[in-house]
């Protein structure tokens, strides 16, 4: 295995730890990362030194508490283009919130690179078009957003391909992001299945103060395992399952 300089070895680590949820022990991340536990153990003080916020202890297992921002970056040129695409992608097509965010997320790792760096982020020739008709308010889709993130129902008047409109409460878990149209899925409990529904045809929706009563990841994984999408964020095709049926 190629050696490493400390700094990388320590980012490695924070990394690692970043990825696990529930406490990880000593000897698991240093088989992980290659490393002689002596070698974890000073590693960790390094990283608690200079204000990382570990907790845990040897024969219990350690786990990063969330919040600590990671030492300056060290970015590829593909990584890079990455990062400004998907940001300047939000920052045209999301409502202002994340477009807010988006901005701020760019700035921030602007701030941590080298000049060598920022100066290729700025000079980035990936360009995002002009956005398509805004399926929804931005102030809604912001209100959709945070219903999801608070995992609560909403009551919606939704009207189908056929015109027909309908009332249904719905458990939101994610919004997916197409070129032209936006969707709401959601588990349905008059259809007692999952559904997509375009934003573009909620005439309005309420939010709940009661919360679902299955927690956002559960279905999300479900969801995806009925739709043959693998975990790591594929989108739905837009003929899939109830898309262009509901």
């Amino acid at each position: 295995m190629k050696s490493i300089t400390k700094a990388g070895r320590l980012l490695r680590l924070l990394e690692t730890l970043h990825r696990y949820r529930y406490p990880v022990i000593g000897r698991e991340l240093a088989d992980e990362l290659g490393i002689s536990l002596r070698t974890l153990y000073r590693d960790i003080a390094a990283l608690t030194a200079q204000g990382a916020h570990i907790d845990g202890s040897p024969g219990v297992g350690y786990r990063l508490r969330p919040g600590f921002l990671l030492p300056p970056l060290s970015l590829a040129q593909e990584e890079i283009e990455a990062v400004v695409l998907g940001s300047r992608w939000v920052n045209r097509n999301a409502d202002p919130e994340l477009q807010q965010a988006a901005a701020n997320l760019l700035s921030k790792i602007e701030a941590v690179l080298p000049v060598e760096l920022r100066q290729e982020m700025a000079s980035s020739g990936l360009l995002v078009g002009p956005p398509p008709e805004t399926p929804m308010r931005d102030r809604d889709l912001a209100v959709l957003r945070k219903a999801i993130r608070r995992q609560c129902k909403l009551t919606i008047r939704y009207r189908d391909l056929s015109g027909e409109e309908t009332r249904r409460t719905v458990w939101p878990f994610a919004l997916a992001y197409f070129d032209r149209t936006l969707l709401l899925i959601a588990w349905c409990e008059v259809r007692r299945d999952y559904r997509h529904f375009r934003t573009d045809r909620i005439r309005e929706f309420l939010e709940l103060a009661e919360r679902y009563p299955r927690p956002r990841r559960a279905l999300l994984e479900e969801w995806r395992k009925q739709n043959g999408i693998p975990s790591t964020g594929a989108r739905p095709r837009a003929g899939s399952h109830a898309a262009d049926r509901i």
